[in-house]
């Protein structure tokens, strides 16, 4: 598979976009509008694919715990969709650069000829210098946020599923966490960071872990992807 090696797929989760509190960290926003932007100005082609759809519904709306109940949950993911891109225009806008939307439903990878049109409009996006903003589409599709059989499983999942749709040579997963460790640095204080890893293996898995942060949903610990085809190589990365 020939990799776009100008195209870079970056994934930011709900625990960067949102602050101890819980409440929308606009600085962050604000931040990752201008670093996207200048690598863009590099000459590079990006993509973003950004969690954060229902903790910023969850805001808007006033609501002081996330939703347990599916409707809420597609409710709240649905007012901070909009919620959300107004906050990526805005700051994106700023730097002059133009971004677009695409929610994504596990039959648009699935069904081939719905895979191709998406691969089209990536590429005219990416062609004429707009930055997608790609999200699950929470609102009509319960399989991220519910299911136990969901495509995605999470948005980590979905940015190397767009990174392999979009032949993109690098995948940089921003995380809250400054790596993976052999133990959980937060139980114990002896644990070593691992700054490399060649090889995912169930012993990986292991350390890997569950979710870290009650305002995310991804894993503990994440990992940039390096490059993606038949050797991937695997770095810590925090942001």
């Amino acid at each position: 598979m020939r990799l776009y090696q100008n195209r870079i797929v970056v994934k930011v989760g709900t625990s960067t976009l949102t602050n101890d509190l819980g409440q929308n960290n606009l600085k962050i926003f604000d931040r990752l509008a201008y670093v996207l932007s200048d690598i863009q100005n590099l000459g590079y082609e990006v993509i973003l694919v950004s969690s954060g759809a229902i903790a910023v519904g969850c805001n808007k709306l006033n609501l002081k715990t996330r939703p347990t109940e599916l409707k809420f949950k597609q409710a709240a993911a649905a007012v901070g969709q909009c919620r959300i891109m107004f906050f990526y225009d805005k700051f994106f806008a700023d730097y002059d650069k133009t971004i677009a939307q695409i929610l994504l439903n596990a039959e648009d990878i699935e069904v081939e000829e719905k895979k191709q049109n998406l691969i089209n409009t990536f590429d005219t996006l990416l062609e004429m210098n707009i930055i997608p903003v790609v999200n699950e589409n929470d609102s009509v599709s319960y399989t991220e946020i519910q299911s136990e059989a969901r495509l995605f499983g999470d948005n980590d999942m979905l940015s190397a599923v767009v990174a392999t749709l979009c032949k993109a040579n690098k995948l940089v997963i921003l995380s809250d966490i400054d790596g993976l460790y052999d133990k959980d640095p937060r139980m114990d204080s002896s644990a070593n960071l691992i700054k490399q890893v060649e090889q995912i293996d169930e012993n990986i898995h292991l350390l890997a872990g569950g979710a870290g942060s009650q305002r995310d949903r991804g894993h503990d610990y994440k990992i940039t992807i390096s490059k993606i085809g038949n050797r991937t190589w695997y770095r810590n990365h925090h942001y």
